[in-house]
């Protein structure tokens, strides 16, 4: 809707001080638009909390609605001032009194914690010639390295195994490797010696005795970002510095993670929640560590960018780490369903991204697409993610089971629903996510949106059935799993869409969304009706009635 007022615009360059004139009407409709946008996107998130609270009617369900209330909506902290003035009368503490809890000679906030010193001298690289991966494996492992790395361009690399072959020096591996195919030591004229000192000072900077987010992980999502940078759909999109700024955004995103969430330092008073004030405490964290790293000489991989470009890389990555911030999830799929809408494309099909805004929002999402990347890829790499990943919520769990504090949802080894957990995962984040961007690139990441539908049946066939279900109900649920799980907008009938123009604007992702069936997810009899129907239909709540500002805030979760 935006018209420049001359027929040629100069070309689009980083800090531009370029601005394109609005003709008033298409300024108008453009405003009337976005408003429609915003309506479906609130629309979206009220029907969203209206189906996880029913699919919080049973024990296990009500554990796996929190989870993803708590971790992928960006709730605002609630206030109550009356408790706050009761809580100060009870500990003797008058108005303006409160104490900020002792550090108990932690390291001053001024400092980087986490940050190794010195730094260097373990990790500085003194041969002669540079390793051909960056790493030296023993020789009867060369071959099967090797092997490993020509599939580095494909969906689904067994970075498990290249952990064992390489002593777990896996971040440093993929990244030497992906540099150096894409031949960005030599564009950017990186030191190979300082190079290698870099990839391993940050993968030392990685816990390894932390289950999930070590640099096995930070490997996984550099070469998944990777794969997701060479879609056809984004071929000569970016730039050589925007495609260096991603792999290194992915390579960094999870530096020094502690296996704790956001939440747990923030209720914990821990000293990186005081230094960040709550907001996206680890993404903080971990981007600090690294540009921490990069002030040492012998680690400074971009000592030959230009002041603009080194100005620019910094801007972008810090950008797209905050995004791997899960509260942010929802508001990015917003923005990325809002961005398939209106696509831009050239003749040739391919991406047309304008301006900083719209390219860095696609960056953003590709690296959270690759961070919520596990269900997508091979089962048996799958189901060794997802053990890891739940080992650190219950080791979490423990600490707060043993601290007194109140066990987060799915922290609790005892109380666990695994499969249940994974499959309202998929529905309700993974596959909108996964089905926007596969929109977005079309048809280039089909067959990742395949191999995730077929996780995620795996997963619910390996959830317990109730004996409360009869064969009859089984029966009906796999009838309907085919015809519910179909992405066609004509699917919903249109008498259950309201008849505002903005309600039949439904996208094909808003269908999926709308329109689930998850049988045995909901609760498989451990509700209180347990012949209550475990489909979730989206659409039903289309029918809702008129929006009304207070009915934004669902009551059963808090959003």
């Amino acid at each position: 809707d935006f018209s420049p007022a001359s027929p040629i615009s100069p070309p689009l360059t980083f800090g531009s001080e370029h601005r394109e004139f609005v003709v008033p009407n298409s300024q108008c409709n453009h405003s009337v638009w976005l408003k429609k946008e915003l309506h479906k996107i609130k629309k979206f998130k009220r029907m969203l909390n209206k189906e996880l609270s029913h699919f919080s009617e049973s024990k296990s369900g009500n554990q796996i609605s929190e989870y993803i209330c708590n971790t992928f909506l960006d709730k605002q902290q609630e206030v109550d001032i009356n408790n706050l003035r009761l809580a100060e009368e009870e500990s003797g503490q008058g108005p303006g009194k409160a104490k900020v809890g002792s550090r108990k000679g932690g390291a001053p906030l001024s400092q980087i914690s986490g940050v190794k010193k010195p730094l260097g001298h373990t990790n500085s690289f003194s041969g002669s010639t540079l390793p051909k991966y960056g790493v030296d494996p023993k020789a009867q492992h060369e071959a099967e390295l090797a092997k490993i790395l020509e599939n580095s361009e494909k969906w689904g690399v067994d970075m498990f195994r290249i952990a064992e072959i390489t002593d777990r020096k896996t971040l440093t591996c993929i990244s030497y490797t992906i540099f150096q195919e894409r031949d960005l030591i030599k564009t950017f004229k990186i030191p190979g010696k300082v190079f290698l000192n870099f990839l391993r000072t940050l993968e030392d900077h990685y816990l390894q005795d932390v289950p999930y987010h070590n640099s096995v992980h930070a490997a996984d999502v550099t070469q998944s970002t990777h794969v997701l940078l060479n879609s056809p759909a984004l071929e000569c999109v970016f730039t050589p510095l925007e495609v260096m700024s991603a792999i290194f955004a992915a390579a960094i995103h999870d530096v020094d993670h502690p296996g704790l969430t956001n939440q747990f330092l923030i209720n914990t008073s821990s000293e990186l929640a005081l230094m960040y004030n709550d907001e996206s405490v680890l993404e903080n964290h971990h981007l600090a560590v690294a540009f921490k790293l990069l002030q040492n000489p012998d680690c400074d991989i971009f000592v030959n960018l230009t002041k603009k470009q080194r100005q620019t890389l910094r801007k972008m990555v810090i950008d797209m780490v905050l995004a791997t911030d899960m509260s942010k999830h929802m508001s990015l799929l917003a923005d990325l369903k809002t961005m398939v809408e209106t696509k831009k494309v050239a003749g040739s099909g391919v991406l047309l991204l304008d301006n900083y805004t719209d390219r860095i929002q696609v960056l953003q999402n590709m690296v959270h697409c690759a961070d919520l990347s596990n269900p997508t890829k091979p089962l048996e790499l799958y189901r060794q993610w997802c053990n890891r990943i739940m080992e650190e919520f219950f080791q979490q769990g423990d600490r707060e089971r043993d601290g007194g504090l109140d066990i987060s949802p799915m922290c609790d080894r005892f109380n666990a629903t695994i499969e249940k957990s994974q499959v309202g995962f998929i529905d309700y984040i993974v596959h909108p996510l996964w089905e926007t961007w596969a929109d977005l690139v079309h048809p280039d990441a089909q067959d990742i949106l395949d191999a995730l539908e077929d996780n995620r049946d795996w997963y619910q066939s390996q959830i317990p059935v109730s004996p409360s279900s009869s064969s009859n109900d089984l029966k009906e649920e796999d009838e309907g799993k085919s015809a519910s799980g179909s992405t066609d907008s004509q699917d919903i009938d249109e008498e259950q869409i309201d008849d505002t123009p903005m309600e039949s604007n439904l996208t094909k992702s808003e269908t999926v969304m709308l329109n689930v069936r998850t049988s045995g997810v909901g609760g498989s009899g451990d509700g209180d009706n347990p012949d209550s129907s475990d489909r979730i239909q989206f659409q039903i709540t289309l029918q809702e009635e008129e929006d009304v500002e207070s009915e934004d805030k669902d009551v059963n979760t808090g959003v």
